[in-house]
């Protein structure tokens, strides 16, 4: 089969390697039909991260055919259209129970991997997983890439706004402009914000933050984007904030924009110093967040969201790639040419 190796900083290739098999009795092999490029798989792609030369790639996001399932699989058989969220939870640790997946007590090995793929294993999957109703056929093109923002960024945009407080009524304001800080502006209007404030230097970015919901658009970083945001808001400050970047100043920014008493949900993957945490106790503020609960937010909330028509995520996919196009897929998303690559891995099983 097909599969994306990470050879160096700035490239990634197809090659041919083994196909997956079961290997645990809660094991699933899905036949990946689109998987698609996430800004975390960047950093190793830009030199950022110490990734070995010549191995498996990061992806982490896919939707597909069930192929086969272990023993211990009673959720989903061969035939089901899923969903595979890039966290593995077990559903009845006390994390899981509480709505935290993402940090599974059950699984040590919870993060998928290696899913820019025409087959993956999926571990973990009786709980995990998710089904979509019917097959890929039955719905548009545009339903399908919002299925499949629900292995990641969609969820976790909604992540940011739960563990942020989002309510109604809120100012929010969302650091980051990529497809998380996009789909958590989705989540804030989902949650009854009154107002969004989106950060984002992009045109195209500003264009569709505002079309999923945001009130107002700043250009700025650092010091000028804070001091906007208290002009905004009569000096207070927002009532939550969602991180989706990870970086030091995108973080210091949260912090700065934050009323006294506010709650910052942090969705972006750390990177950089350490965080000084004193202006946070002065002025009363919560930090929450992590990795998403993908399941949960799918089952409960997201997933009839999308089948009712609701919310359309899909739309960060602003440009599209085969397989073996993997490396122009990633490159799109590093010059910015595209908001986020889909990868189209199976083409003969999607709608037109």
């Amino acid at each position: 089969m097909k599969d994306t190796i990470f050879v160096k900083a700035g490239k990634v290739e197809i090659q041919d390697v083994e196909m997956p098999k079961i290997q645990a009795d809660d094991d699933v092999i899905i036949h990946v039909l689109m998987a698609c490029v996430c800004g975390s798989d960047l950093w190793a792609y830009r030199g950022l991260d110490d990734k070995q030369t010549n191995s498996q790639n990061g992806g982490h996001e896919a939707i597909g055919i069930v192929e086969a399932a272990g023993s211990a699989i009673n959720t989903v058989k061969p035939g089901d259209f899923v969903i595979a969220p890039f966290d593995h939870g077990c559903g009845h640790c006390a994390a899981c129970l509480a709505g935290y997946e993402g940090s599974c007590l059950s699984h040590s090995d919870n993060f998928s991997s290696g899913n820019q793929a025409e087959y993956i294993r999926y571990q973990h999957g009786n709980w995990a997983l998710v089904k979509i109703p019917g097959q890929p056929k039955d719905y548009t093109p545009a339903m399908i890439d919002s299925f499949l923002t629900l292995a990641d960024v969609m969820p976790t945009g909604y992540h940011a706004a739960r563990t942020a407080r989002v309510g109604q009524g809120d100012t929010v304001v969302v650091i980051g402009d990529g497809a998380v800080g996009l789909c958590g502006v989705i989540a804030a209007k989902m949650r009854g914000a009154k107002r969004i404030i989106a950060m984002s230097r992009h045109a195209d970015r500003q264009k569709l933050a505002l079309e999923f919901g945001a009130t107002d658009i700043i250009a700025d970083r650092g010091d000028e984007a804070v001091q906007k945001v208290m002009a905004l808001t009569n000096g207070a400050g927002a009532d939550a904030v969602l991180e989706c970047v990870g970086t030091e100043q995108s973080t210091a920014t949260a912090f700065a924009v934050a009323r006294p008493g506010a709650t910052v949900g942090r969705v972006g993957l750390p990177h950089g110093k350490d965080q000084d945490l004193s202006t946070t106790f002065r002025k009363n503020i919560a930090i929450a967040g992590g990795p998403a609960s993908v399941t949960t937010y799918d089952k409960k909330v997201l997933l009839r969201a999308v089948l009712n028509g609701e919310i359309n995520p899909g739309k960060v996919f602003t440009a599209s790639f085969t397989l073996n196009k993997i490396n122009d897929a990633y490159q799109a998303m590093v010059n910015r040419e595209a908001i986020k690559s889909a990868v189209v891995v199976s083409p003969a099983d999607l709608p037109n």
